[in-house]
Parts: structure tokens; C-alpha cells; sequence
């Protein structure tokens, strides 16, 4: 098995329950881990053997753009995606976070993990 993390990916997305974060929009940062058997790719250097990690950005991006009240709402429609694309993934882990939310005070960030 091998882990193959894509981290720090930045969207700027209208996602949140206000209608101003709605309106005004703001910037998420998203990591995800995906488990996977790498003894294929590892062995024949073929992306086609391998779980494309181009792919599962894009999966990521087009979700991320996708409006959404919650960020746990993002976080499954995520998972669901990738799940139906890869079906050599055992586990995945996405970590999407919400910089500077308007909570009425300093906070660098708020966020949602989810494990599949």
C-alpha cells in the first residue's frame, strides 16, 4: 500500500451559510490522502497502472466549485467522486478548510476532515 497526499490546493469558492460569505466568496485550502496499492505503478512507471493524481485535482476542483452551505456537504460530494472514479482506493482522508471565516473575531481557519 502507499499514500499519495496532494496538499495545500487553494480554491476561492461562495461556500457558507451567510449570505454575505455567499456574495463575497472566500479562500479554502484543501489536503487529501488517498490509499492505494502502488506496487503496479511502482514496478511499470505507467500512469495508466497508477491512481492519477491529476485526476483526483481536477475531482477536487470541480466539487470545490459547486456551491455549498456546509463544508461537510463539500467534503462527501468529494469522497463520492472519487470513490466512483477510482475503484482502487481503499481509504482517503480530505481536509478542506475555510480561511478567516466571519465569526465576528480572529480566526485563522476553520475546517472539516472526513475519512472514507
Amino acid at each position: 500500500m502507499g499514500l499519495i497526499r496532494i496538499e495545500g490546493m487553494e480554491f476561492f469558492a461562495y461556500h457558507g451559510c451567510y449570505e454575505a460569505e455567499q456574495i463575497v466568496g472566500n479562500k479554502f485550502l484543501v489536503d487529501l490522502v488517498m490509499e492505494t496499492d502502488i506496487t503496479t505503478p511502482s514496478q511499470s512507471d505507467n500512469i495508466g497502472d497508477a491512481l492519477n493524481y491529476h485526476h483526483a485535482y481536477n475531482i477536487v476542483k470541480e466539487q470545490m466549485m459547486i456551491r455549498s452551505n456546509l463544508l461537510e456537504n463539500i467534503a462527501k460530494r468529494v469522497m463520492d467522486a472519487l470513490y466512483q472514479n477510482f475503484p482502487q482506493l481503499k481509504k482517503a482522508t480530505i481536509k478542506i478548510a475555510k480561511l478567516h471565516p466571519p465569526m465576528g473575531g480572529q480566526i485563522r481557519s476553520v475546517s472539516v476532515e472526513y475519512e472514507r
